[in-house]
């Protein structure tokens, strides 16, 4: 464990378990990985604890398997506060203005928690995902890098076919995996 020391230690947002596999496995060699689970998004209680819930049972596998120590913190799920953020933005296409705005209410809690926990970065599962615009999470995490004080990563994790082997890891460990993002407006849509 005293190799564990000697890495930086980050905070993980992470939108959903499936997105997580990949990420973590590229990771963890060089990070102390804490996962961070903020998704008030995901409007569905049901939806949503399952989706936290698989989230725990992957890092409780993955971390057994691999001899690593992986801590889980989530935040508030309340959905109102996602509603207050994309309001006016409800009849925005997906990948559109309201997608940013949810990119950043969940970057900015990610920022605040990483800074407050005293962390030496902070990054996102979000990029994994080839229906993400990796540009605005990278722009909207170095704006608050800059904000809070605390670097932002931003991996480009849909590279090297990242979002390939998160599909595989996910068949792997047996993940449940969502067919839309998780909020009304993209349930609609889809």
């Amino acid at each position: 464990m005293e190799e564990n020391r000697t890495r930086k230690s980050m905070l993980l947002h992470s939108c959903c378990g499936p997105c997580s596999t990949a990420v973590i496995t590229r990771l963890i060699p060089d990070y102390r990985i804490t996962l961070f689970f903020y998704n008030p998004n995901i409007t569905d209680a049901g939806e949503y604890g399952l989706r936290r819930d698989e989230q725990r049972r992957f890092l409780e596998e993955f971390s057994r398997e691999k001899s690593v120590s992986i801590a889980f913190l989530e935040g508030d799920s309340h959905a109102e506060i996602f509603f207050d953020a994309v309001q006016g933005l409800e009849d925005e296409p997906e990948g559109g203005r309201r997608c940013e705005a949810c990119f950043s209410l969940r970057l900015t809690e990610t920022a605040a928690q990483a800074a407050a926990g005293g962390y030496d970065c902070f990054d996102t599962t979000l990029s994994v995902s080839p229906h993400k615009d990796y540009d605005a999470i990278v722009r909207i995490g170095q704006n608050l890098a800059r904000a809070y004080s605390v670097p932002f990563a931003g991996g480009n994790y849909k590279k090297k076919n990242g979002f390939a082997e998160s599909v595989t890891l996910s068949e792997r460990y047996g993940l449940y995996r969502q067919s839309y993002c998780g909020c009304d407006f993209s349930r609609r849509d889809r």
